[in-house]
């Protein structure tokens, strides 16, 4: 049977991905070892939705014997899975490393070598989700300051485009040297061993069945306090700048980038919401106040390491090489959030009912 693998299939990104095609008629394996919080929810929602289309496998992409097996019948593999957070990869350099850098290692072996068992003389399509955290900190653009947010000082407007590839990678905390390595390596072994990869460096991305902390998954995590009319912590002023991108854009960009493989294999991409799409942490809750028509409350804590001030994707090389462009608005976006997260409100709701139904006064 040949079907999609998608690594980290049952993370926020991966079950949007996985729930696209199995509506397109793929066949999808879902490759996961569920560490994440919030992940067999997805899970159960991908098996329950689409019986027959998703299977799954309970793996790690630390053990090369489990990939080898994934990638035997894969026709197109996106490598999603990794440690995610620079806070965590600094408490543990070395997790960090066997997940993001040695596992994509062993998924890129394991790709290399299924030629000794399969007479085909194409390799599986790979797309690689690496980040803008192996472009630096970017202490070199100078910013002012202003009333909500960063913006580049006369002498950088041209940022105001967004930084695209044409950017020296430089890696400047342990999560950005794994990913950074895994970067690497993807286009190394695209230029080496014959394999049609991309990377795509990926800035905030956001929507629905994401269970982001603040950590990572920042946009959803703000959506999900202010919707509980939780505190918010700001790391920093809340000045700093990012461009969001729409999950499902994010999805159609994946699937144009495998369309279009013969003409982008090899190619490393920045990928975003754009300048169109930016929004400081102070703007973000601005909105968020006025969808839900409230007022959050905000307290701060001090700068975390590495933190970019302003970063917004240039996606210009991708969209000439594909036409691919993002077509939901922040605030757009953010009502799809919101309603995702009413869903599980109201379905918990009424599993409270069925179950204080059920056992009365047993529960608590």
């Amino acid at each position: 049977m040949s079907y999609v693998l998608i690594t980290g299939g049952a993370g926020f990104i991966g079950t949007n991905l996985a729930k696209r095609l199995a509506e397109e008629g793929h066949k999808v394996l879902v490759f996961d070892n569920l560490s994440r919080a919030g992940v067999e929810k997805n899970l159960f929602y991908l098996l329950n939705h689409h019986p027959g289309q998703v299977s799954f496998v309970q793996g790690d992409v630390r053990d090369m014997e489990q990939l080898q097996d994934a990638v035997e019948g894969a026709t197109a593999i996106y490598h999603l899975a990794a440690q995610v957070a620079v806070t965590t990869s600094l408490e543990d350099p070395i997790t960090d490393f066997e997940i993001n850098a040695r596992g994509t290692l062993n998924l890129l072996e394991a790709i290399r070598r299924r030629k000794l068992t399969d007479e085909r003389s194409e390799k599986p399509f790979l797309l690689y989700t690496s980040t803008n955290k192996v472009l630096g900190g970017l202490e070199d653009v100078k910013l002012v300051e202003r009333a909500t947010r960063y913006e580049p000082a006369e002498e950088n407007l041209g940022m105001l485009e967004g930084i695209g590839e044409d950017r020296s990678i430089e890696f400047c905390s342990p999560y950005g040297c794994s990913k950074g390595a895994a970067d690497q390596y993807v286009l190394d072994y695209a230029r080496n061993f014959n394999i049609p990869a991309v990377v795509f460096r990926m800035s905030c991305i956001y929507g629905p069945h994401q269970y982001g902390n603040e950590d990572q998954g920042w946009v959803a995590h703000f959506v999900r306090k202010a919707m509980a009319r939780r505190t918010l912590s700001f790391y920093g002023d809340g000045k700093q700048v990012r461009d969001a991108l729409f999950v499902e854009d994010l999805v159609e960009a994946f699937l144009m980038a495998r369309q279009n493989s013969a003409k982008i294999r090899g190619h490393a991409f920045t990928i975003g919401g754009g300048p169109g799409n930016t929004t400081s942490l102070l703007e973000l809750v601005s909105l968020l106040e006025k969808l839900q028509g409230v007022r959050l409350s905000i307290q701060y804590e001090k700068w975390r390491p590495s933190d970019q001030r302003y970063y917004v994707s240039n996606h210009g090389k991708f969209t000439r090489m594909t036409g691919w462009r993002p077509v939901t608005s922040l605030e757009q976006g953010i009502q799809s959030l919101e309603h995702w997260v009413r869903s599980l409100q109201n379905e918990k709701s009424r599993t409270q009912v069925v179950a204080e139904q059920e056992f009365g006064e047993f529960i608590l």
